[in-house]
């Protein structure tokens, strides 16, 4: 047995959140990891959105979300594969802390692997921050990483 069989990479879509891939390709290359799932949560809708759009448009607009996200995953799977066992794909609805942790929970993930936006100060207190929610109520360890550039 390894000491991490299935490794969680939620990414956003944005570089900052990539960051942590080469970190997650050589410690899963190192441990031997069998499974890396990279997962992308995608915000519903707010109801004041779905009236404005109307429930229809809404569900095509957030259809066509979900299959952005799926290939966006299929691309950054793909720097992986040749390094890692097996790469799977996840896209799923909710708010992204919770998502994460619920993901994980039900899942049997040995470790979560994400990067950290560098926010402090004002923007983090306004905006809030994923990977603390994350640390704060997952299960699971968490391995975290600045992005370069935002080291103060």
């Amino acid at each position: 047995m390894t000491l991490y069989e299935k490794i969680l990479v939620p990414l956003d879509g944005s570089k900052d959140s990539e960051s942590i891939i080469d970190h997650v390709r050589m410690l899963a290359k190192s441990c031997g990891a069998p499974k890396v799932v990279l997962l992308r949560v995608v915000e519903p809708f707010s109801p004041s959105a779905v009236n404005i759009l109307g429930p229809e448009q809404a569900s095509e607009v957030q259809q066509k979300t979900e299959d952005a996200a799926g290939e966006y995953l299929s691309y950054v799977a793909d720097s992986l594969r040749t390094h890692c066992g097996g790469v799977d794909t996840v896209v799923i609805e909710g708010n992204p802390a919770e998502a994460i942790i619920r993901y994980a929970d039900e899942n049997g993930v040995d470790l979560i692997a994400m990067s950290t936006h560098g926010e402090s100060g004002p923007t983090r207190w306004a905006v809030g921050s994923v990977t603390q929610r994350v640390l704060q109520h997952s299960k699971a360890p968490l391995l975290t990483m600045i992005p370069g550039g935002h080291r103060q």
